[in-house]
């Protein structure tokens, strides 16, 4: 059996000395001790729980725990289609109508978002031709008249194409200002029907037909079925990740707006997504980078991935499934099902293969949701699982409003240390 460091070290697919320096520091910090043994045994005991609800054991092959969780994640997502009122994903009014259901889960929050007027300004500056060629408008005057600015705003990425969105239009966001933002709710809103075909290359590129402007404090939906099972489960729970994601950078965009000077430049970085890209000096401290974005999507080796660090994202699922429980009260007793999910994206171990050889097993809702979008073997969706193990660790020496502040603090800087 692997000793509390080794097993840890193994998941992460990091060095144990890594996390045992880790353990040594931390604890000396907080006071705190055999942290590295707590989360082992807390793994242990929260997979034995969800394999016996699930009927199965310890010794049940990797297979036939993919393959009850994904029952399980179909089982809910019937359940879940049902209470929302059997919508149609082709259809913008059905759409519409399980948007506000989520805001009112939410709580309606507010945030700091660009103004609808400034919005405006930037399509006049910058037209948007292939738009104004799709909706057969002459100008941006005629098309704003006429057409609601989140949605123009929204078809913008799925239509002019990334070329002209990140050189011409984008590099207007260097001139903004504190004063070009406002207070208001967060606003949900399912395209019409129209922009179904035309999107469907970026939706390909997404692997989501559920998208979010920061900025704008907008949550859209493009109305289209990807066919896949679970869909309502997994669209459903990536709208609350989005309403824990944007007021997570509205806060940090209001937290911006005190220095003028640097607004803009702040913003930008948060937009794009920035994350270190250079190693750090070695240090007799524990130094952790805060990493905004999912780095295994585009290369599962990327060396931040094995270096200690925070990841907003995993955060946001935490809250997200969260409010998914709350969605099961409010749908009539439906939470007990939902509850299943809660407190597992961090949780999963090694099981043995059809073949003998050992496997990582996911427990993680949204690991085990993109394994039926893609269609192909699990080993492949882990990195929510190991980002969110990464907070469980710094959690379990500090708390979760100590983890968000370090994340807002250096989220621009990129990492920091204790």
């Amino acid at each position: 059996m692997l000793q509390p460091y080794q097993k840890i070290a193994q998941i992460l697919r990091t060095d144990k000395d890594n996390i045992r320096f880790i353990d040594e520091r931390l604890s000396a910090v907080t006071g705190k001790k055999n942290i590295i043994e707590k989360i082992v045994e807390e793994n242990d005991a929260t997979m034995k729980n969800r394999l016996d609800i699930l009927g199965l054991n310890k010794n049940a092959g990797a297979k036939k725990i993919y393959n009850s969780l994904i029952r399980k994640i179909e089982s809910d997502d019937i359940q879940l289609f049902k209470v929302l009122g059997s919508p149609l994903v082709t259809i913008s009014s059905d759409w519409q109508h399980v948007l506000e259901t989520t805001k009112s889960i939410a709580g309606k929050p507010k945030g700091f978002f660009l103004k609808k007027e400034k919005a405006v300004e930037f399509l006049r500056n910058q037209p948007p031709m292939k738009i104004l060629q799709v909706l057969n408008y002459k100008n941006v005057d005629e098309m704003i008249q006429k057409e609601n600015i989140s949605e123009i705003f929204s078809a913008l990425r799925f239509v002019e194409g990334s070329d002209w969105l990140n050189k011409l239009f984008f590099k207007q966001y260097e001139n903004l200002k504190p004063d070009d933002f406002e207070e208001r709710e967060i606003e949900v809103l399912a395209l019409s029907e129209r922009w179904t075909k035309i999107a469907q290359e970026f939706i390909r590129h997404k692997r989501h037909n559920i998208s979010h402007l920061k900025e704008m404090g907008l949550i859209y939906v493009i109305p289209l079925s990807l066919e896949i099972s679970g869909e309502t489960l997994r669209n459903f729970s990536l709208i609350l990740h989005y309403f824990n994601e944007i007021p997570f950078y509205a806060d940090l965009i209001k937290k911006f707006s005190n220095d003028e000077k640097s607004f803009a430049n702040n913003l930008i970085s948060l937009l794009r997504g920035d994350v270190m890209d250079q190693r750090l000096s070695s240090s007799d401290k524990s130094q952790w980078l805060v990493i905004q974005r999912y780095l295994a999507k585009d290369d599962e080796n990327d060396w931040r991935l094995f270096e200690s660090h925070l990841n907003p994202e995993a955060l946001h699922w935490e809250r997200a499934e969260k409010m998914l429980v709350k969605a099961g009260v409010l749908f009539d007793g439906f939470s007990h099902e939902l509850s299943f999910w809660q407190n597992l994206n961090w949780v999963g171990d090694y099981f043995k293969s059809d073949t003998g050889i050992d496997v990582l097993v996911s427990f993680n809702l949204i690991d085990t949701t993109m394994s039926l979008v893609k269609e192909k073997e699990m080993i492949k969706y882990l990195y929510h699982h190991q980002e969110s193990l990464w907070n469980k660790i710094f959690m379990e020496y500090f708390d979760e409003m100590e983890m968000e502040k370090k994340m807002k603090e250096n989220i621009i800087k990129g990492w920091f240390e204790i």
